[in-house]
């Protein structure tokens, strides 16, 4: 099995976190992993996207053009990635500021609304963990309980509180991911 990546937003929307805690999460499964960030000099409001590869063989190289899955958060994400996404892979996206929907046709399409689940749970810091449960739901390549650890990993110790507040928001988004697309 290999499983290779995209996730693409604005600087601030958790991108590289989510990717982060993929690749832990993947290293505690004992796959091997490659976590690639790419991001402008702006820490907030600007774009990012990382490039994660799980894998359960070496991986020979950490950059590609085309990708098994693109989580895409934002319309500029969208219009550079949507075209990068492998015959028959998935797309999942948030709808929140995005104007162009997808639009291809030989790809699975799923929707998660995780800018609004977020605000329903009275915490916009859990957007990232609600759109990464949409993900696992649509391809569980690793087990929640290697997902908390990723998260305890990628999290400095004084925000441990948070892991149970994460952990529902994952839940919650595996709970809410919309098929728009099959093939």
């Amino acid at each position: 099995m290999t499983e290779e990546i995209i996730i693409a937003g604005f600087g601030g929307q958790g991108v590289l976190s989510m990717g982060k805690i993929l690749a832990y999460s993947g290293i505690m499964q004992d796959q091997e992993v490659s976590w690639m960030p790419s991001y402008g000099p702006e820490m907030r409001g600007g774009t990012a996207n990382v490039t994660v590869i799980l894998s359960d063989d070496r991986i020979s190289s950490p950059i590609l053009n085309e990708y098994d899955t693109a989580i895409l958060l934002n319309q500029q994400s969208m219009d550079k990635f949507e075209a990068t996404v492998k015959k028959g892979g998935t797309l999942l996206y948030d709808p929140n500021g995005i104007i162009k929907h997808p639009s291809r046709k030989d790809i699975n399409i799923y929707q998660v609304e995780g800018a609004e689940e977020a605000a329903k749970m009275e915490s916009t810091k859990t957007f990232n963990m609600i759109v990464l449960g949409a993900y696992l739901k649509l391809k569980p390549i690793v087990i929640m309980e290697n997902v908390i650890k990723g998260l305890k990993k990628s999290l400095p110790s004084r925000h441990h509180h948070l892991v149970p507040l994460n952990e529902k928001a994952i839940t919650r988004g595996m709970e809410v991911v919309k098929t728009i697309q099959t093939v």
